[in-house]
């Protein structure tokens, strides 16, 4: 799952960012500091400076000739309002990184014994014990009709075309596993079967990845379509937990692509 240690250090790269952006602006920033009063309707400018007891408290009044001043004074006061903020989260957000882990709680049950394992409930199963429960639940695909080509995957698992061995193929080289072809219901369509049934670890569900190999053909095409809605409607977004890879006569399925997809949505 993704978890709080990789926020973290994007935070640290905003905040860096921000900080940057306003030392720049402050070391160019004209001295002193702005004060703005009323009269009648149209705001005074007073320029506050350590030039004297009264102009550090009151100012002095800043005429329309040298009007451009008076932006530049109320940026510098936003500016160090943002800068005092921004190092003292950068400083809280130091210390944190230091001692923070995604995975240390995970650890603790990691280091013990195999003994000692069997006699603790962990607060939080490890993946790979979680996916090991998923994979051991029975479930059954469809059948394949009497003439269908036989396509076997590395692992030895027979697939409908050479589109859903090349996924297959790739899940088991970066060392994912999946259901091929598990049921599931999706309500106001009906039963559907999933290319590929997958856990993610960055968010620790189910992920289903549904390869559509003839979206050249219009009828084809509906039907994908009818059913991707129907994942919508279900909950199941494109993008989150679901997967939509997409073949014609005259553009095939990319493996980086497949790669770049795994590395974004599983791990």
């Amino acid at each position: 799952m993704q978890g709080l240690e990789k926020l973290l250090k994007d935070e640290q790269k905003r905040l860096l960012h921000i900080k940057e952006c306003v030392d720049d602006r402050l070391s160019i920033a004209p001295e002193g500091t702005l004060r703005i009063t009323n009269c009648g309707k149209r705001p005074q400018y007073m320029l506050c400076t350590d030039k004297n007891m009264k102009c550090k408290r009151q100012g002095e009044y800043i005429r329309r000739e040298n009007s451009n001043i008076v932006k530049p004074l109320a940026q510098k006061a936003y500016d160090k309002k943002i800068k005092r903020l921004v190092d003292r989260r950068l400083k809280q957000l130091e210390t944190i990184c230091k001692e923070y882990k995604d995975d240390e709680l995970l650890m603790i049950y990691s280091s013990l014994s195999d003994i000692r394992k069997n006699m603790v409930e962990p607060v939080e199963i490890p993946f790979e014990r979680r996916v090991q429960k998923w994979k051991a639940i029975p479930y059954q695909g469809k059948e394949f009709a009497e003439g269908t080509p036989l396509i076997l995957t590395k692992k030895g698992e027979r697939v409908r075309s050479k589109s859903e061995k090349i996924l297959a193929d790739i899940f088991y080289d970066m060392g994912i596993e999946y259901k091929y072809e598990c049921p599931l219901l999706l309500k106001g369509y009906g039963t559907v079967y999933p290319d590929f049934t997958l856990l993610s670890k960055r968010i620790e569900k189910e992920v289903y990845w549904e390869h559509d190999g003839r979206m050249d053909d219009p009828n084809y095409a509906d039907k994908a379509i009818r059913k991707i809605d129907s994942y919508i409607a279900n909950g199941i977004i494109p993008g989150d937990r679901l997967i939509v890879t997409y073949e014609t006569l005259n553009f095939a399925l990319k493996d980086k692509t497949v790669k770049d997809l795994i590395r974004a949505t599983l791990l």
